[in-house]
């Protein structure tokens, strides 16, 4: 994980050093007059987390520490860490924790590596895995546009290096779009996947300025529909972000229109602002809200749609064809339960 030279943190939006000599901003977005721009209102109970803690979070953490890996667990401030790390599960990043690209919604620090890349990484991540013995684990990783490949082959060794550790462990793989570039989305599935996945993450209206401008709506769609045309056994996946301005009307014709690319499927969960350089969260959308979601989903015939307020698109991803919401709806009843002042 990337740390500033000196004894100091930077400040959200502040220029920052890596050890390996990479100028970055600190969780990626500098301030400007979106900053004092205020968000919809208070969190709602339903948004409260614990914080991290318990024997298993500590021994996930020393693991990742020992091994210098990243995770996007820390690196995008995930509100699900706690129970994720203490059920000995991780979302593993790869690549380092600098991303070339600048999307208004990530607090993952932005700069150019120039090429810079742990050759060590993929035995480090087998050595992980084989240590934390998962049965399931997802890759995901920054956008490396720096890279000729967008960093494809480095996730395809990764791949190979888990199998080959823990060959009964089933990888799912968060990609980059690779510039749209169909032969390094081919030569990840190729190492052999249970699941590819590349996030839309909003309706296409709101595409920009929601994602950086080099990353776009009809471009992950073509993704999704070549991964699947190629792999065809290979679940695919995609998740989406609401509370950023959307309709429920544009809610639905992107859903339709995941569905169009051959998706199986589709997670949605709240956005929530990093820090105040982000995008102010417009809405909150109530537990409600989210199970309606997901039945119209389910109705345009996705095999699964997890949808909840504290989704992420790696939540709980190894239960993800349980077709039960991953078994949130009983916590999510809870959950509605508690903010009406209601218990059984």
């Amino acid at each position: 994980m990337s740390e500033p030279i000196g004894n100091s943190r930077p400040l959200p939006g502040s220029k920052f050093v890596t050890p390996q000599g990479t100028r970055a901003v600190k969780d990626g977005i500098r301030p400007s007059a979106l900053s004092t721009v205020p968000d919809a209102g208070r969190k709602p109970p339903w948004l409260r987390v614990k914080l991290p803690a318990g024997a298993k979070f500590e021994e996930i953490r020393d693991i990742v520490r020992t091994h210098r890996l990243s995770t996007v667990c820390a690196e995008s401030k995930c509100p699900n860490i706690a129970e994720c790390w203490g059920r000995g599960t991780a979302t593993l990043m790869l690549m380092g924790s600098v991303c070339t690209r600048a999307c208004r919604f990530c607090s993952v620090a932005t700069g150019n590596p120039h090429g810079w890349l742990d050759q060590r990484e993929p035995d480090s991540v087998a050595d992980a895995v084989a240590l934390m013995d998962l049965k399931y684990v997802v890759l995901t990783s920054v956008d490396r546009d720096d890279l000729p490949d967008g960093g494809a082959s480095h996730y395809a060794a990764c791949i190979r290096a888990i199998h080959a550790r823990m060959p009964e462990t089933a990888v799912e793989a968060l990609t980059p779009d690779f510039a749209g570039r169909h032969q390094h989305v081919a030569s990840v599935l190729d190492a052999g996947l249970a699941t590819y996945a590349q996030n839309i993450e909003t309706v296409e209206r709101l595409t920009h300025p929601v994602r950086d401008a080099r990353a776009g709506y009809r471009r992950t769609l073509d993704i999704l529909k070549f991964a699947k045309s190629y792999a065809p056994k290979t679940v695919t996946k995609t998740s989406m972000m609401l509370g950023l301005g959307e309709t429920d009307e544009e809610i639905e014709r992107t859903l339709a229109d995941i569905r169009a690319a051959d998706v199986d499927v589709v997670t949605m969960g709240q956005y929530m602002r990093p820090t105040r350089n982000h995008l102010p969260v417009e809405r909150f959308v109530t537990p409600e809200q989210f199970m309606a979601y997901r039945e119209i989903a389910l109705g345009m015939g996705f095999l699964e749609v997890v949808s909840g307020p504290l989704v992420r698109s790696s939540y709980r991803a190894e239960r993800v064809l349980e077709h039960n919401n991953v078994g949130l709806d009983p916590a999510i009843a809870e959950g509605i339960r508690e903010s009406a002042g209601l218990r059984c």
